[in-house]
């Protein structure tokens, strides 16, 4: 049955009646998988038994979370930690308050033909790489390889690739970003099949940066009433996000019935659920700090052209996942 992106706007408790928090969230990217736990709370009532009205935004090709909450249209947003850092930087103060995903799902997919068989391949190749954001960790690694990216000769040639597999589909590039749950099935659907391909995760490159973690803007934080509302926001998700991990078919259901594009099948959204729980498993919702210096040490490591240019202050906090989860 499919429930409205809005929940009751009332709640009782202790047998009187007061007005839920409305929380707005902004997603990353369409509605899809890559964010079942915060409909599966949705759906399953815990935002509401937390007295919180949740409204879930879906992102697009032409939404920046980061510019959204700026403009103050969203009280948390889903982001990546490259970009988050690199905003916070350039001064948009954001913080990550959770981190529902453990584990990176980025990687290049190449066309074996190609000749590429190890990193040190890609010199003179031409690469395919997302950019608003997802640009970040691609340019890190990179430079930890000592390719340039302006297309000489000792280096790779950058071409802006769509949010879609056409370029290696079409050969316009010998590598292609992917998302292990997503773009990766694309490729096999298209009918390439697992062993014409070779695979880089960025994980297993040492490279990897945090993805998904759900973030807020410092000063709001300051605002005890606000936390609170966070506290039950991150308590929710993270029930939704393992509920969604034990049942990922019933989960994927959950995103095909809030899709009102209409634009997901079950089959991909079946199998990108099942890719899915790998990343959020092992998770409980708190930033493992170890990962999150992972991936500031890659984004420092941008040679000149660096993500971030000085260790960050203040970008992170345990005291909402704390409150949340004990």
């Amino acid at each position: 049955m499919k429930k409205t992106l809005l929940t009751s706007a009332f709640a009782l408790v202790a047998g009187g009646a007061f007005a839920a928090d409305d929380v707005t969230l902004q997603l990353k990217w369409v509605t899809q998988a890559q964010f079942a736990g915060y409909y599966v709370a949705q759906e399953k009532g815990y935002y509401e038994e937390e007295g919180l009205n949740v409204t879930i935004k879906p992102g697009g090709p032409d939404i920046a979370p980061e510019q959204v909450i700026a403009g103050g249209g969203a009280d948390v947003i889903v982001d990546w930690m490259p970009a988050a850092l690199a905003a916070r930087e350039k001064g948009l103060p954001l913080v990550n308050i959770a981190q529902p995903f453990k584990h990176s799902g980025l990687m290049l997919t190449c066309l074996k033909e190609s000749g590429i068989t190890t990193p040190a391949d890609f010199k003179g190749k031409t690469l395919g790489v997302w950019f608003f954001g997802n640009e970040y960790p691609f340019l890190s690694w990179m430079s930890t390889l000592g390719l340039k990216t302006d297309g000489g000769p000792d280096g790779v040639t950058v071409l802006k690739q769509g949010f879609n597999v056409d370029p290696l589909l079409q050969k316009q590039a010998a590598c292609i970003s992917t998302m292990t749950y997503n773009e990766y099935g694309q490729v096999l659907d298209a009918g390439i099949k697992p062993e014409d391909l070779v695979t880089f995760k960025y994980e297993d490159q040492g490279v990897a940066t945090l993805e998904d973690g759900l973030y807020v803007l410092e000063d709001k934080l300051k605002d005890p009433a606000f936390e609170e509302k966070m506290v039950k926001f991150v308590r929710a998700s993270m029930k939704g996000w393992k509920y969604a991990e034990a049942n990922p078919d019933e989960a994927a259901g959950i995103v095909l019935e809030n899709d009102e594009t209409g634009a997901q099948t079950e089959a991909h959204q079946k199998f990108m659920m099942s890719e899915v729980a790998k990343l959020t498993a092992g998770s409980n919702g708190a930033l493992d700090e170890a990962d999150y210096q992972r991936t500031v040490k890659t984004l420092l490591g941008g040679g000149s052209d660096p993500v971030i240019t000085k260790e960050p202050t203040g970008a992170w906090t345990h005291a909402i996942s704390d409150k949340a989860l004990n």
